[in-house]
C-alpha cells in the first residue's frame, strides 16, 4: 500500500518539479495542465477490478495503450499541446516505473 501511496504522490510532485525548472514563468499554469494528464487514469474505472497492484497500467488500460504512447510524445512537439503531451508522458513512465 505505501508502494500505492508513492505512486501517487509522484504523480503529483513530478510534473511540478518540471513546471518548476523548465516553465518557472508559467508555474502555476503549467503544473496544472500537466497535472491534469492524471486524467488519462479514468480507464482504471472500465476494468475489473479497478485498482489491482499486481497488474501493469501500460499496455492493459485503453489510455495506457501502447499504440497511444507515440501520439502522447508528438503531442510534445507543438506548442499548444506541449504541456499536455508532457503530462501525458510524465504519467505514462511514472507508471511504467511501477511495473518493473
Amino acid at each position: 500500500m505505501i508502494s500505492f501511496v508513492w505512486h501517487l504522490v509522484l504523480h503529483l510532485l513530478v510534473p511540478i518539479l518540471v513546471a518548476w525548472l523548465f516553465f518557472r514563468t508559467n508555474f502555476r499554469r503549467a503544473s496544472l495542465i500537466m497535472f491534469s494528464a492524471i486524467l488519462i487514469d479514468l480507464d482504471h474505472l472500465l476494468a475489473d477490478p479497478i485498482v489491482d497492484p499486481t497488474r501493469c497500467s501500460v499496455g492493459f488500460h485503453l489510455l495506457h495503450s501502447y499504440w497511444l504512447i507515440p501520439v502522447y510524445v508528438l503531442l510534445c512537439f507543438w506548442p499548444k499541446s506541449r504541456l499536455l503531451g508532457l503530462g501525458l508522458v510524465i504519467h505514462i513512465v511514472l507508471d511504467w516505473l511501477e511495473c518493473l
